[in-house]
């Protein structure tokens, strides 16, 4: 079973084990052709009592009038379970929608359970990188280039880009996924997941001593993910949803409303201890 299929199905087990509250807000930021800039590349949904999910606009220019055709009104009152269902199908806006809600769900059930991981932990520097190391990214992570300045490590970065190739010809940059297969250590995009290659990029890092996948659309459980050999999940907890929908329109940073989270495999002990409320 592929990774997006077990996240809808975790998602709707616990809305099976838990009542999960309306959505009392949507926000889709404009739609550019060729491309989302920095400050509307997400759309973010709130939770009737606060809770909050966001996902990526991983989508293709084809499907701008449908998107724009979209009514946020219209979900207003809407259960969020009727959009995770629809996570895994070939629509690029019901995935969208689909992965939003699932965080949504998740980080619901992080509150009434009192599992929201651990904010201060520094999901990047969990990587360890070492003097020696190979590590694989996979997306680009600015963040992680300033980390390694001043590591003896190698870096390889896969993209599915070609730009990114020509834009940076001073660093490793490549299209051949393959060359996970030689990284002791890799850093993976959540965005894997919304486009469906997570499965393939974990593929090529069965040797691999450490992985971690992180991106603020990594509001979920991690359970699919540490079953395959990641070690780490750090993603964004939505402390206030109403307020995370207001920055999100008014294309400004999260930073009021989110907290980083992090879980780390190596501590977690899955969704069973949960219960039921």
């Amino acid at each position: 079973m592929r990774i997006m299929t077990e996240m809808r199905d975790l998602a709707l087990g616990l809305a099976s084990r838990f009542q999960i509250p309306k959505i009392a807000g949507i926000v889709f930021p404009p739609f550019y052709a060729g491309g989302q800039p920095k400050e509307c590349e997400f759309m973010a949904l709130a939770l009737e009592g606060g809770a909050g999910g966001v996902s990526y606009l991983l989508l293709p220019d084809s499907s701008a009038d449908e998107y724009r055709s979209l009514k946020p009104q219209a979900f207003i009152g809407a259960r969020p379970e009727q959009y995770a269902e629809a996570f895994n199908c070939t629509d690029p806006i019901q995935n969208m929608l689909g992965l939003a809600c699932i965080n949504a769900i998740c980080q619901h059930v992080m509150r009434v359970s009192d599992c929201v991981p651990d904010a201060a932990i520094d999901s990047l520097g969990l990587m360890n990188v070492e003097d020696g190391d190979r590590v694989g990214m996979v997306g680009f992570f600015p963040p992680l280039l300033k980390y390694m300045q001043n590591c003896n490590a190698e870096l390889i970065i896969v993209e599915k880009n070609q730009e990114l190739v020509e834009r940076y010809p001073k660093l490793h940059v490549t299209l051949d996924i393959t060359e996970l297969n030689t990284c002791n250590k890799v850093l993976c995009t959540s965005t894997t997941l919304l486009n469906d290659t997570l499965d393939e990029v974990l593929q090529q890092c069965t040797d691999a001593q450490h992985i971690s996948v992180l991106g603020p659309t990594a509001g979920y459980f991690p359970d699919p993910l540490f079953a395959r050999g990641v070690d780490v999940l750090g993603g964004r907890f939505v402390n206030d949803g109403m307020l995370l929908l207001q920055l999100v329109a008014e294309c400004k940073r999260w930073g009021e409303a989110t907290q980083k989270m992090c879980f780390k495999a190596s501590d977690y002990s899955g969704l069973g201890d949960l219960g039921t409320i």
